[in-house]
């Protein structure tokens, strides 16, 4: 049986979930992207709480393409200097480290995030 894109990649993230988790010292980068928008956010799983979230649609962009995942990777890094953070994992959400996801983790680095 064929699983679909959304069974795929619900099973994907299971798996990676399983393996990385945040905490208060290196907390996790959690990526969703929709048709019309990508979304993340900075976790600490203890206490599960978000620390630190960015998505196009507070930039004001209507659509998503790389370079407003770039851009939104960048503000994420800038809330999280703010907050203090500077070591995080990533959580590619199950999505293919690829195209929007792999723009938005750039720009995340490129800010100042290591991961």
């Amino acid at each position: 049986m064929a699983f679909s894109k959304l069974k795929r990649r619900t099973r994907i993230r299971k798996g990676i979930r399983r393996k990385i988790s945040g905490t208060a010292e290196t907390p996790r980068v959690s990526v969703y992207r929709s048709n019309k928008a990508i979304y993340a956010q900075i976790i600490d799983d203890v206490k599960g709480h978000t620390l630190a979230a960015a998505s196009s649609k507070e930039l004001g962009k209507e659509s998503i393409n790389v370079s407003i995942s770039k851009e939104v990777g960048l503000k994420l890094a800038e809330k999280a200097k703010t907050s203090g953070i500077e070591k995080v994992v990533f959580d590619r959400g199950g999505y293919p480290y690829h195209g929007k996801v792999k723009a938005l983790a750039e720009g995340a680095r490129e800010g100042g995030l290591k991961f």
